[in-house]
């Protein structure tokens, strides 16, 4: 059974940063993807990046030269390097796993959050002006 555990977050100022983990269990497919999304207080759970086993990335736009995603394959760790951090980017995260049948599930996976299938319980990060 595919497990995943966040760890990391926390509160720093505005422009601080911040790096989340995430480990996996049970993750014994060939092809898969591994993502981050995020909840803010009052807002619907949205996609911040993924990566899939080919490691090809796709990140939301509200991120996109701020937020840094990778893995450690051997250590079956996922990784959400956050910097200029911003108070919009408030929310609990999430690590999210699913094993993957196409090229394209990743991309459109961060899109649509009921694609994924095996969640962690989330960590808070706070980031104030």
């Amino acid at each position: 059974q595919l497990q995943v555990v966040e760890s990391g977050g926390g509160s720093v100022q505005s422009g601080g940063f911040l790096r989340l983990s995430c480990a996996a269990s049970g993750l014994t497919y060939n092809t898969y993807c591994m993502g981050w999304f995020r909840q803010a207080q009052g807002k619907e759970r949205e996609g911040v990046a993924d990566i899939d086993n080919a490691a090809d990335t796709t990140y939301a736009d509200s991120v996109k030269g701020r937020f840094t995603i990778s893995q450690d394959n051997a250590k079956n760790t996922l990784y959400l390097q956050m910097n200029s951090l911003r108070p919009a980017d408030t929310a609990v995260y999430y690590c999210a796993a699913q094993r993957s049948y196409y090229s394209t599930d990743c991309q459109v996976g961060l899109t649509v959050a009921t694609w994924f299938s095996s969640w962690g319980q989330g960590t808070q990060v706070t980031v104030s002006s």
